[in-house]
């Protein structure tokens, strides 16, 4: 029980610390990241979330849709739709102006939160030892793209005057959310068990419209980001598939 309750702790947390690894980028670089490496990183973050998706939430969701006798893809088409309107019905919810980075980030990490608590269940109402592989990888890949994020809110604030303490400070929470996300997921997931199907499609769909919508257009024109992209995508699918 302790081992788990460590695996759980560890995948909870390390999308968190990836977000504060990239705000600390602020304590060396007094404005911005060298473009062209940020868009590399950018395009293998994408290609990371896109494996993620696909093989630490897509294809649970249908093996699990199969398990409790649902047509296998029917959850995963549910889920994915939703999923992929979740991010502009909250953005026009709170009236998010495109200008606001800094809410559009923190405002993305919740479904990357939710991603993970509902991996993390599925381990929790699964074959532990078999779930928690790919629940821990889904949970390293978002940390790896977390790391762009939290430099793309701390550096811009800085640029504009901010302290390096306060840049840093809400580069930091502007990842605090995912975390809470993933507990509040766990935490209900004994209710949410019947729906783990659906939720992990749901994730996956927030997670590719991010991509498509934020990361994609980041670094496009840029081949570089888009070999980047290609290589986050095979490392990804090889941690995953060799490990889970």
């Amino acid at each position: 029980m302790n081992n788990h309750f460590i695996a759980i702790f560890v995948g909870v947390i390390m999308p968190f610390i990836g977000t504060t690894l990239g705000a600390c980028v602020v304590l060396l670089f007094k404005n911005k990241i060298n473009e062209k490496f940020n868009k590399v990183f950018l395009g293998f973050s994408s290609g990371v979330m896109i494996a993620a998706s696909c093989w630490s939430l897509i294809i649970p969701s249908i093996e699990m849709a199969e398990e409790q006798g649902i047509i296998a893809w029917l959850p995963a088409c549910i889920g994915i739709l939703i999923g992929s309107f979740f991010i502009p019905i909250c953005d026009k919810f709170i009236k998010y102006q495109k200008d606001n980075l800094y809410l559009a980030i923190t405002l993305h990490n919740i479904p990357e939160g939710i991603a993970v608590g509902v991996a993390l269940a599925s381990a929790l109402y699964g074959d532990f030892e078999t779930a928690i592989i790919p629940a821990l990888i889904l949970s390293m890949g978002i940390a790896i793209q977390n790391f762009p994020e939290g430099a793309a809110v701390s550096l811009p604030l800085r640029s504009r005057g901010m302290s390096v303490k306060k840049a840093f400070g809400l580069g930091v929470l502007s990842g605090v959310v995912e975390p809470i996300a993933s507990c509040i997921t766990l935490a209900f997931s004994f209710i949410l068990e019947p729906m783990l199907p659906y939720l992990l499609a749901f994730a996956a769909g927030a997670m590719i419209f991010v991509v498509v919508e934020e990361l994609v257009p980041a670094f496009k024109g840029e081949k570089l980001g888009t070999y980047a992209l290609v290589i986050g995508f095979i490392i990804m699918m090889i941690l995953d598939v060799a490990l889970g």
